[in-house]
């Protein structure tokens, strides 16, 4: 829900799409500067209490929108405060999930392929209804009633995640931090991740999505849709790709069965990057949602692909440190292709800054998708 929430009421205060990208990119620098911290904690006091603590922090943060609206208009600077608060703890909620989900499979007796399907379709699953009744909500009441939704479903969570009685497992030999510094202790991520590449080569697919791609999602779009005072269809086509993500994450692992990781890797690059093409010429709401729901389902083998690998060949005591990798990433290359991004709309407006941006993905797919280290990928699909 938060996904459509903040740059909407971004909007709605400052009536700039700069302004939006200028919040979403502010607040990313906490999860960017802090990850490999946060991933560090969940490596040394556990990852099963982690995802319950960071979840119920962020159950705080997420209502305190509202109780300080109660009491004073919000401003771009709360605004944008209280979104670096509140992004500091919210990465750390998925990074403990992704961590802990292997010892889950475990107890549940199920591939890391079929856990990771499930995890990331569910995932996307919640997100489909998120923007949907977010747009429903503030249509009909205002923001404010989405940030007390959004935060009574993480509420349930924090909940959920206690409920979970596992062995966090841990490999023969696993060294425990002890004097070494905490900055010395979260480095190992990035170096144990530097000797993989395998992980690499996807998380260089990723990178380029999130620079290119996310833009179109948390600024155009929602300018555009704000723009003709229609949150209702922006809340439904965002819906629509979401439950089309769920459904492609659910069959990743009947995918494995007849695809490679490196095929499964081109599939969902370009089936992301063609749609695309199309949705830049805004046109009537049948064909954006057709559209959507294409490039919704192509994206959805990609979180669990990602995950599957990283679990597969990262020691568990080491998990959460790399997945805090995976979060800085997802922080870091979007935070200043937003702000060109909204800067770009506010100057050439939606359309063109569209176009721009479905050519750059098709060509950044293009180029990653034929290079021979994809074959890496290969020896990973067992």
């Amino acid at each position: 829900m938060m996904f459509l929430t903040m740059p909407w009421l971004t909007i709605k205060l400052t009536g700039s799409a700069t302004m939006a990208g200028l919040v979403i990119a502010v607040t990313s620098i906490p999860g960017l500067l802090l990850s490999p911290f946060m991933g560090s904690l969940i490596d040394a006091l556990g990852r099963r209490k982690m995802a319950i603590w960071v979840e119920a922090i962020t159950v705080l943060t997420t209502i305190a929108y509202p109780i300080l609206n109660g009491f004073t208009p919000l401003t771009l600077p709360l605004l944008l405060v209280m979104g670096v608060i509140r992004a500091t703890f919210a990465g750390g909620s998925m990074t403990a999930r992704k961590s802990l989900l292997p010892d889950v499979a475990r107890e549940a007796k199920m591939t890391l392929d079929k856990g990771n399907s499930i995890h990331e379709s569910l995932a996307a699953a919640a997100f489909a209804t998120g923007p949907a009744i977010a747009s429903l909500l503030i249509a009909n009441f205002d923001v404010m009633a989405a940030f007390w939704v959004s935060a009574g479903f993480m509420v349930l969570s924090s909940f959920f995640a206690w409920t979970v009685r596992v062995h966090e497992h841990k490999e023969d030999g696993a060294e425990e931090r002890g004097d070494e510094s905490w900055i010395s202790y979260a480095a190992q991520g990035f170096k144990a991740l530097a000797k993989l590449p395998s992980v690499l080569i996807i998380f260089v697919i990723v990178i380029c999505l999130a620079l290119l791609y996310i833009p179109s999602e948390m600024v155009v779009l929602p300018k555009y849709y704000e723009g003709i005072g229609d949150p209702q269809t922006l809340g439904f086509l965002l819906m629509t790709m979401a439950l089309a993500t769920s459904v492609g994450s659910l069959l990743f692992s009947r995918f494995t069965k007849y695809l490679s990781y490196a095929n499964i890797l081109r599939f969902t690059g370009f089936g992301v990057a063609i749609p695309m093409i199309p949705m830049a010429f805004l046109p009537p709401t049948p064909i954006m949602l057709l559209c959507g729901l294409v490039l919704g389902f192509a994206w959805g083998p990609m979180p669990p692909l990602l995950n599957t690998v990283i679990q597969r060949k990262v020691p568990p005591s080491m998990r959460g440190r790399v997945f805090s990798v995976e979060m800085t990433i997802w922080n870091a290359a979007p935070m200043i292709s937003m702000v060109f991004a909204g800067a770009a709309v506010d100057a050439f407006g939606v359309q063109p800054v569209y176009f721009w941006i479905a050519g750059f993905v098709l060509l950044a797919v293009t180029i990653v998708a034929f290079q021979p280290a994809l074959k890496e990928l290969n020896e990973h699909n067992d």
